[in-house]
C-alpha cells in the first residue's frame, strides 16, 4: 500500500487522495496501469503533476479501458494539455468505437495542436468589450460578466479560462477604472459622465499607438500627450479614492515638490536588467524629463536572499548607459523602520493582523480564509513585536493586510520572517516587507506624483489606493502601461541562469542574450536602445517585437557614428607581382565615405595584400562580378585594378596564394566590383554571433515541447580566431564600434588585451531577409 501511494504522489496526488484512491481497487488498478504506460513512453524523464492530474481524471471518467493507452499517450505527449481538451476527448470516444474512429477528426475535436496566444487572448476580449461598450459605461461593475467571458470561451475554445478570466478582469478595470463609492451602493449614481471621459482618455492613448512612428519619445510622453493628471490632481483620476483628508494631504504634497512631476524607476535588484527594462527606465525617466521633473532610481531591496551587490551596480550603470541620471538613488531600506512604524499603525488602526497559516497555505487566489483574521489589535501587536525580535521561525507567522486584491486574492501578506543578513542593515532586521505593503508606501514617503509600472500589476491598483488610505497618507496615481517582449530570447532570470549553468552561454552579459549588459558588450548603441522604445511607443497594451526591428535601429545609428575599417574574415593571400618588394605606399581612407570632412585614416599597401577568399572564384559564375583568373576586380580606396597571373594551392587543391598584377585604376577600363583588402595588417578575433534559439517562441511548450533549452541554435556563435584587420582599429578601446567595410558593424569586446584585439559582430549590414 505504501508503494502505491508513494507513485501516486510522485505524479501529483496528494497523500490523503492517493490513499482514497486505493479505496477503490478498480480505479487504483486502472490508475496504476496508465502510470506504467506513462513511464514506458517518457523513459527516464518523470510525470509532471500536470500530466498526472490529467491522467488521474481520464482513469475516473473513462469507460472503455481499451481505450487507455491511447489516451494516456496523448497525455504524455502533451498533445492534450487542458481538462478542457480531456472532456472533449473522452466526448468523442464516448460517441466514436473504435474501429470507425479518425484520428484527425478526433484531434480536431478536442484542439490537439491548437495555441492560443496571449495577444490573441487580448485582441478577442478587447473586441468583445467594445461590442458592449455603452452597456459597460452605463452599467459599470453591474453589467453581467458571465456575458463578455461567455462570448470570449466561445471565441477561444481551446484557451486557457484563468488566462481569459484574468484579461477580462484586466481590460474591465482597465476599460472602467477601479471600483468608485457609488459602484459599491446598492442605487447606482449619476456618475457617469466623468467615467466616459477617463474612458476617452484610455482609447486616445490606445488608439494612438498608430501615431507614435516619427514621434520621439519626449513627444509622446510631454504634457497632454499622456493624458496624465497633473502634480497636485490626483483626486481627478479615475478611481482615485478621496477621503476627508485627501485635499489637505495633496496640499502638503505640493508644498514639498513644489507641483514638480516625480517618478521613479524601482528594480529588485537580483538580477540583470534586460531589453523590457529599457522601456521602462525609458518611460519613467524620460516622462519626468519630458516634464521638467525628476525621477528617482529606487531598489526595492526587500528579499536579502536573493539581492547581491553586482546587481546593484550593474543597474545604476544601465541606467547611466541609456543617457538618464538618477535625481537620487534611494532604497526602500532607507525606510524599514518608518515602514515598521507604520506596520504597527496599521495593526492599531484594525486593518492588519498576525497570522499563522503557512505560505502552502496562502499560494493561489482561492485561499481559505484566515481563522485568525478577527485577531485582538492587542495580541497581533504582541505577536508582531515578538516576530521582530526573531522569537519565531520562518514561515511561522506572517502580518497580513485586511483587504481583498482586484485579483480576488485575500489579505496579502505585508511582513514575512528572513533570517538572512540585508546587504545594508546586516542583522539588524529578521522580518521584511513585500511588495505589496512596500511599493505604495515607499512612494508616498518619496512623494511621487506619477507610479508607472507594466500592465501587470493593474490587479493591485486598488489595493495601492487602499494602503495610502488606510494610513491617511499622501496617496500617489499608479498608472500601467504594455510590457515590452522581444521574440527569440527568454529574459526570465531563473532561465538565463540555467543557460549560464549549463555553459550554453558564457554569463549575463554573453552577446546572444538581450539583457542590457549583453546588448551593451555585442556593441548596440544605447541611443539604438532609445530609439526603438519609442519606436513601440508608450502602449497600454503588451508588446511582442521581432529582433531584426531592434537591429534596425541599431543600423541606423552605427552607420552614422561608427568610422569605417577593413577587415578580412577569411584571408587569402595576393602578391602583386609588378610591384617592387620593397615597395610601400599610405592609402587614406575616409572614416565615413558618405561624409570625407568627418575626418579619415591611413592604411599601408604593399606587395603582399590579402583579400577575403569569398572575393576569388576559379571558376566563372554567371552574376559572379568579382576576381576570377578572366575578370579583374577593383580595390576599394587604393586606386589600382588587379588581374589574376597565377593561381596556386595547397597539398588539398585548396587555393592559398593568388599571384597578381596591379594597374592604375584611371588607366584600364572599369571594373565590375571593388573589394575590400588590408596589408600588413593586425591579428584579432572575431565573434560572429545569431540567435540563439531556433524558434520564436522558446518558452511555448506547444512550439518547443522539450523545453527551451533544447531549442538552443548551435550556430548562435563562430569564432575566427585568425581574423585580419587594418592598423587604424590599433588604439580602440572596449566597446569601441567600427564599419567593416562590406562585412558589417563590430565592437571591441572586454576580453580584448594588447596582444590581441576581439570583435563582436553587432549586427550585419543589412537585414537577412530570412529573419523577417
Amino acid at each position: 500500500m505504501a508503494d502505491a501511494v508513494s507513485i501516486f504522489m510522485s505524479v501529483g496526488l496528494s497523500e490523503q487522495k492517493a490513499k482514497e484512491t486505493l479505496k477503490n481497487e478498480a480505479l487504483s488498478s486502472t490508475f496504476k496501469k496508465a502510470i506504467e504506460q506513462a513511464q514506458g513512453l517518457l523513459g527516464s524523464a518523470s510525470i509532471d503533476k500536470t500530466a498526472g492530474t490529467l491522467l488521474y481524471n481520464m482513469v475516473t471518467r473513462l469507460k472503455d479501458y481499451n481505450r487507455l493507452s491511447f489516451l494516456t499517450k496523448y497525455i504524455v505527449t502533451r498533445k492534450i494539455t487542458s481538462e478542457l481538451q480531456l472532456s472533449a476527448a473522452l466526448d468523442f470516444i464516448k460517441s466514436h468505437p473504435q474501429e470507425n474512429m479518425d484520428r484527425l477528426e478526433f484531434e480536431a475535436a478536442c484542439g490537439v495542436g491548437v495555441m492560443v496566444t496571449p495577444e490573441q487572448i487580448e485582441d478577442v476580449v478587447e473586441l468583445i468589450i467594445r461590442k458592449h461598450k455603452d452597456q459597460l459605461l452605463a452599467e459599470r461593475y453591474r453589467f453581467n460578466m458571465g456575458i463578455l467571458m461567455g462570448e470570449a470561451r466561445t471565441a477561444l475554445k481551446w484557451a486557457d479560462g484563468k488566462m481569459v478570466k484574468n484579461e477580462v478582469d484586466m481590460q474591465v478595470l482597465h476599460f472602467l477604472g477601479p471600483k468608485t463609492e457609488a459602484d459599491l451602493e446598492k442605487k447606482p449614481k449619476a456618475a457617469k459622465p466623468k467615467a466616459a471621459e477617463k474612458d476617452v482618455k484610455i482609447e486616445q492613448v490606445v488608439n494612438g499607438e498608430a501615431n507614435t512612428e516619427g514621434k520621439s519619445l519626449m513627444e509622446q510622453l510631454r504634457g497632454e500627450a499622456l493624458k496624465f493628471h497633473k502634480p497636485g490632481e490626483n483626486y481627478k483620476t479615475e478611481g482615485y479614492v478621496v477621503t476627508s483628508n485627501t485635499m489637505n494631504l495633496l496640499k502638503k504634497h505640493l508644498e514639498e515638490t513644489g507641483g514638480q512631476v516625480r517618478s521613479r524607476f524601482p528594480p529588485e535588484p537580483n538580477g540583470i536588467l534586460h531589453i523590457g527594462h529599457a522601456k521602462a527606465i525609458n518611460f519613467n525617466f524620460g516622462f519626468a524629463k519630458a516634464n521638467n521633473g525628476i525621477c528617482f532610481l529606487r531598489y526595492d531591496d526587500t528579499n536579502p536572499e536573493k539581492e547581491e551587490e553586482k546587481y546593484f551596480t550593474a543597474i545604476k550603470e544601465m541606467v547611466e548607459w541609456l543617457g538618464y541620471k538618477p535625481f537620487s538613488v534611494t532604497h526602500a531600506s532607507d525606510h524599514f523602520q518608518l515602514l515598521y512604524d507604520l506596520a504597527v499603525d496599521l495593526i492599531c488602526r484594525g486593518h492588519a493582523y498576525m497570522c499563522h497559516q503557512r505560505g502552502e497555505e496562502l499560494k493561489g487566489h482561492n485561499i481559505p480564509p484566515s481563522p485568525w483574521r478577527e485577531r485582538p489589535v492587542e495580541e497581533s501587536l504582541l505577536l508582531f513585536d515578538r516576530m521582530r525580535k526573531g522569537m519565531f521561525a520562518e514561515g511561522e507567522v506572517t502580518l497580513r493586510m485586511k483587504m481583498v486584491m482586484e485579483d480576488g486574492k485575500m489579505d496579502p501578506v505585508a511582513y514575512r520572517i528572513k533570517y538572512t543578513p540585508h546587504h545594508r542593515t546586516g542583522d539588524t532586521w529578521c522580518i521584511y516587507p513585500t511588495y505589496d505593503y512596500t511599493h505604495c508606501l515607499c512612494d508616498s514617503i518619496e512623494n511621487i506624483t506619477h507610479s508607472l509600472c507594466t500592465k501587470e500589476f493593474q490587479s493591485r491598483r486598488s489595493s495601492y489606493f487602499w494602503l495610502c488610505n488606510a494610513l491617511d497618507l499622501y496617496c500617489p496615481v499608479q498608472w500601467e502601461y504594455g510590457r515590452l517582449n522581444l521574440t527569440y530570447t527568454v529574459v526570465s532570470k531563473r532561465k538565463i541562469i540555467k543557460l549560464v549553468e549549463t555553459g550554453i552561454v558564457r554569463d549575463w552579459d554573453d552577446p546572444r542574450l538581450f539583457t542590457l549588459t549583453a546588448l551593451r558588450r555585442r556593441g548596440f548603441p544605447s541611443q539604438a536602445i532609445n530609439n526603438f522604445c519609442a519606436r513601440v511607443g508608450v502602449t497600454v497594451a503588451q508588446t511582442t517585437m521581432e529582433p531584426h526591428l531592434l537591429e534596425s535601429c541599431v543600423r541606423e545609428v552605427l552607420n552614422d557614428t561608427a568610422p569605417r575599417a577593413m577587415a578580412i574574415l577569411e584571408p587569402l593571400k595576393v602578391t602583386i607581382t609588378n610591384l617592387p618588394t620593397n615597395a610601400q605606399k599610405e592609402v587614406r581612407v575616409p572614416d565615413f565615405p558618405a561624409n570625407e570632412a568627418k575626418g579619415s585614416h591611413v592604411v599601408p599597401f604593399s606587395k603582399t595584400i590579402f583579400i577575403e577568399q569569398s572575393d576569388f572564384r576559379e571558376v566563372m559564375e554567371k552574376g559572379y562580378k568579382r576576381l576570377t583568373p578572366d575578370q579583374p576586380v577593383g580595390l576599394r580606396h587604393a586606386g589600382y585594378v588587379i588581374s589574376v597571373q597565377r593561381v596556386i594551392k595547397d597539398g588539398c587543391g585548396k587555393v592559398c596564394e593568388l599571384e597578381v598584377t596591379c594597374a592604375s585604376s584611371d588607366s584600364v577600363e572599369k571594373p565590375k566590383a571593388f573589394i575590400h583588402w588590408v596589408s600588413d595588417p593586425l591579428r584579432c578575433e572575431v565573434r560572429l554571433y545569431e540567435r540563439l534559439f531556433l524558434h520564436k517562441n522558446p518558452e511555448d511548450p506547444a512550439e518547443v515541447p522539450a523545453g527551451f533549452l533544447s531549442d538552443i541554435n548551435p550556430n548562435s556563435l563562430t569564432g575566427i580566431e585568425c581574423a585580419l584587420v587594418d592598423h587604424s582599429v590599433g588604439k580602440a578601446k572596449v566597446f569601441d564600434k567600427f564599419q567593416f567595410e562590406r562585412v558589417g558593424y563590430f565592437s571591441l569586446d572586454p576580453d580584448s588585451t594588447s596582444e590581441k584585439l576581439v570583435f563582436n559582430r553587432t549586427v550585419t549590414l543589412k537585414e537577412d531577409p530570412g529573419k523577417m
